[in-house]
């Protein structure tokens, strides 16, 4: 068995450029001068023929055009058997809707998130009888696709923005925001799209993989506030930042991690200019920074 990851999108939520954004990264997306990159999900294989989806984005369906191992090989016949989410946010559930033409596939979740579902009758369009929900419980393996074993475990997070309440944790530990462990018979990766903090735990847990996806939302704390965009800093989000004493390249240094590629990065992000000074300083401290169509085997 061969592990085989196809970024289908490499963007956070609104993706790059974003619909109603103006910044720089935008302009240059719109202007062809960086590439476009679409909201964030990943498909995985072990066999090359069935593929599971991690995380069904509002871009989905232009996603499944652009990667030809998703491609239907009959009439109705379609290589992705699963797909699972990690949370219930927009940029992660939305694309189910997409996926509600009577065809089968196994949605994978944990209890809480399928709950977030359960509560929004739209989600209902996805026939139960044609997509089997499975619950996931934590820590426990089970097969996502042929040949490939997963298991879900909870990362710091919080609750998707529109179950936000007065008070917002934004460190959770529990079943609404988990990441992805996924086995083959000699290989390792995980896929965390969404990430708080790395606390003792999941540093105990990624040390040795072979390759990671990690939450890249934004190179800096409060780049949207400097920006003029949001008044939310990334841990007012919920997301780990890249640069910073408390950042993901300072917290990642010296970890025993074959491949580290980040994914999830907010349109503001300055490491989706292809020159800028802040993707060098990532990939100088071992980074890849996803692309849209990147295959990683």
């Amino acid at each position: 068995m061969t592990f085989r990851a196809h970024i289908l999108g490499a963007a956070a939520g609104g993706g790059l450029p974003q619909w109603n954004c103006g910044c720089d990264n935008c302009k240059l997306a719109r202007n062809g001068n960086i590439p476009c990159q679409s909201q964030s999900s990943l498909a995985v294989t072990a066999d090359g023929a069935k593929w599971a989806i991690l995380n069904a984005s509002p871009d989905i369906r232009q996603q499944m055009i652009h990667a030809a191992p998703l491609h239907p090989t009959g009439l109705r016949d379609l290589p992705v058997r699963s797909v699972l989410v990690t949370n219930g946010d927009i940029d992660h559930v939305a694309g189910l809707l997409t996926l509600r033409e009577m065809q089968p596939f196994t949605l994978f979740a944990t209890a809480g998130i399928h709950e977030v579902l359960a509560q929004n009758p739209i989600f209902d369009a996805l026939n139960s009888a044609v997509v089997i929900r499975e619950t996931i419980a934590l820590e426990t393996p089970f097969t996502l696709c042929p040949g490939l074993t997963a298991s879900l475990f909870p990362v710091p997070g919080k609750v998707p923005l529109y179950m936000e309440g007065a008070v917002v944790q934004t460190d959770l530990i529990g079943d609404q925001t988990v990441g992805v462990k996924l086995e083959t018979d000699t290989k390792t990766a995980f896929y965390i799209p969404g990430c708080a903090l790395l606390n003792d735990d999941l540093r105990a847990r990624l040390a040795g993989a072979d390759l990671l996806f990690f939450d890249g939302t934004l190179w800096q704390d409060d780049e949207m506030v400097l920006a003029g965009l949001s008044q939310k800093t990334g841990k007012r989000m919920g997301h780990m930042s890249m640069s910073g004493a408390d950042g993901s390249l300072a917290a990642f240094e010296g970890m025993d991690i074959g491949r580290k590629v980040y994914v999830h990065m907010n349109n503001t992000n300055p490491v989706l200019r292809p020159t800028s000074a802040e993707k060098a300083q990532a990939e100088a401290a071992g980074w890849t920074i996803g692309q849209d169509g990147m295959e990683i085997t």
